[in-house]
């Protein structure tokens, strides 16, 4: 609602009402920092439940140790106290929040507007970044959230041009346990490599997987191996056990990883650590995974060389 607006008499009681300017934001979803940032409204954030050591972006590393953002504890568990001494005008939650329903009532209770960002529902990476003109919306920025995400879209679409590449591509980590953790098919990271001019080399019949919500399942290395061993590319996931520093790190993780086509055509490369935060950066990702598939990727953005 506008400033100097009244509510209209008629809005339902299931509709969240946010009173504009909005200030003082509480955020318990990551992807939403750098799309807020993007559109010039960093300083309108308050408080995070992310802790400091979780965070990759650096603007937020020191925006968290200067006191410019306060980690307001886990999402499961707000310092209401905190929330409300700050005057909190909106509070942004991610789907988790479904697994604590009770928080959500406690906070609009205390008369704090929720929301909740379902960005990671999107199958399409441009789905995920379009999330932006919400918060345009909602925070008076709407003709840079539209030149934002038009601008990306048309980087996307030039990349696009170049049409198939017929390379094909994995994306995967390996668990403490030793299972491999997978993408599926239509998760919006195969859809980027798609996007790319790539092939992500797992389909939903070799996966034997059905429709569901998650974009990831755990599969026995034997399996990957069967699947996965003739991959053009590896894209090895560092965001949950850290970075790798060479080859040989990636191999130790499983010895049968050296029989890889990827591995033995030294066509393996790394996540880099921001690379999930940085919401924004979508096209950018996109193109690096287009470069790698061209042989062209010298100056990649997120991703760099395993030897």
């Amino acid at each position: 609602v506008p400033p100097e607006t009244d509510v209209p008499e008629d809005v339902s009681d299931s509709v969240t009402v946010i009173k504009q300017p909005v200030e003082n934001i509480y955020t318990a979803a990551s992807s939403s920092v750098d799309l807020i940032n993007e559109i010039d409204s960093f300083d309108k954030i308050y408080a995070v439940s992310t802790a400091r050591k979780d965070w990759a972006l650096p603007y937020m590393q020191e925006a968290l140790d200067s006191g410019q953002i306060l980690y307001a504890g886990k999402y499961s568990s707000p310092d209401y106290e905190m929330l409300l001494t700050g005057d909190c005008g909106l509070a942004i939650e991610s789907t988790m929040i479904y697994h604590s329903p009770e928080i959500m009532e406690q906070l609009e209770n205390q008369g704090i507007p929720v929301i909740v960002e379902r960005s990671s529902y999107e199958s399409h990476p441009l789905g995920r970044m379009e999330w932006i003109k919400l918060y345009g919306l909602i925070l008076g920025k709407e003709k840079e959230a539209e030149q934002f995400f038009n601008e990306k879209s048309e980087i996307i679409d030039d990349i696009q041009s170049g049409g198939n590449t017929g390379k094909t591509a994995i994306f995967f980590y390996i668990t403490s346990n030793g299972s491999v953790n997978v993408r599926k098919t239509g998760d919006y990271i195969s859809k980027m490599i798609e996007l790319a001019g790539g092939n992500y080399i797992l389909d939903s019949e070799s996966l034997n997987v059905k429709e569901n919500a998650l974009s990831t399942m755990n599969m026995q290395f034997e399996a990957f191996y069967a699947l996965a061993k003739d991959a053009d590319y590896i894209i090895y996931n560092s965001t949950v056990d850290g970075e790798l520093k060479n080859l040989d790190q990636l191999i130790e993780k499983n010895s049968l990883l050296s029989d890889f086509k990827a591995v033995k055509n030294n066509n393996v490369w790394c996540t880099d650590k921001n690379m999930f935060q940085q919401t924004t950066a979508t096209a950018e990702v996109i193109l690096d995974f287009n470069k790698i598939f061209n042989d062209s990727s010298e100056d990649t953005q997120f991703m760099y060389h395993l030897s």
